[in-house]
């Protein structure tokens, strides 16, 4: 198989929030992540910051804190100064758009939930179809405004009863992965 030698899977996702505290504690008491250790503050004199992270040289990160949530990927959260201003959260249709997806046995009452701790939720859940046919789909928002997603499917997906179809996706409640 062609790639990176050795690569065994996704370890982290890291990504910057305007403010930790308010993170953290939608991360750690809304999502249902856990806080692990933090590191902190980071800054150089020299071109180490604009040649090791592709910033601004005179870019402070000032905290970094790591979370575990649950069977996924850990997350990286960090809280940067800039001499300019931040560019603003990207949409998915930017250029750099993005969102995390969490997987959920019954997307209903997971989007209960979300709704009774005033998350906004983008909608209701959405049927997919073709390949993607038996997940259920839908977006919210952290309070600063990055875009998360809720999937299950509980049944499969259509694509996993295809015998041309060689490969399945991962995700964390197939104990086959």
């Amino acid at each position: 198989m062609a790639g990176i030698p050795g690569l065994v899977g996704t370890e982290h996702i890291g990504f910057t929030v305007p403010d930790l505290d308010e993170a953290e504690r939608f991360f750690v008491d809304v999502v249902g992540c856990e806080r692990l250790f933090s590191l902190g503050p980071f800054a150089s004199d020299d071109g180490w910051m604009a040649d090791h992270l592709n910033v601004d040289p005179r870019t402070v990160m000032r905290e970094n804190r790591f979370l575990r949530c649950r069977t996924g990927p850990n997350f990286e959260i960090f809280r940067y100064e800039t001499p300019e201003p931040p560019a603003p959260q990207p949409r998915n249709s930017d250029i750099g758009g993005h969102h995390l997806a969490f997987y959920v046995e019954d997307i209903d009452a997971a989007v209960a939930y979300l709704r009774s701790r005033g998350v906004r939720v983008l909608g209701e859940p959405t049927a997919s179809r073709s390949h993607n046919e038996g997940q259920r789909w839908v977006y919210f928002l952290t309070p600063w405004g990055m875009q998360l997603e809720l999937v299950s499917y509980p049944d499969g997906k259509a694509y996993e009863r295809d015998p041309s179809i060689a490969g399945r996706l991962w995700h964390p409640g197939d104990p086959t992965a």
